[in-house]
């Protein structure tokens, strides 16, 4: 049985679940794709969204296609002249799930930084020549 020490806080059943982190947008090229998108209310194209997430033609039309799906991602096809382009914007549902799933990003920041102030406190500790029994 561990012993507790006074300043460890008292647990939390499922602290650390974080039921908030969507698996959906959780995946690295789906969230560069909503966070710029949340950046520009009015959307971007498709080509411009391709550079700043640094995905292939392919790959982000597959991911599109799964947020679309989903109902975070709206895809706007038109002309400009007679050359095709394609909007894409976040939904107003879209953008409220991206919001509250920052939110949750933002504990698991927060938590890691509370925990690795306890370490950062032992190692100066440490460095000092204390060590723990």
């Amino acid at each position: 049985m561990s012993e507790r020490r006074p300043h460890d806080p008292a647990p939390k059943d499922g602290r650390y679940a974080y039921e908030g982190l969507d698996r959906l947008l959780h995946e690295k090229a789906r969230l560069g794709i909503l966070t710029s998108l949340a950046a520009r209310p009015d959307g971007l194209l498709f080509t411009d969204l391709k550079s700043l997430c640094q995905l292939t033609d392919g790959n982000l039309s597959r991911h599109l296609t799964v947020l679309e799906e989903a109902g975070l991602v709206e895809i706007r096809k038109g002309f400009k002249g007679r050359r095709p382009q394609t909007l894409c914007r976040l939904t107003e549902s879209g953008r409220r799930r991206y919001l509250d799933y920052i939110e949750v990003l933002g504990s698991v920041v927060a938590d890691a930084q509370e925990a690795t102030k306890g370490q950062r406190r032992l190692r100066r500790h440490q460095a000092d020549g204390w060590s723990p029994a």
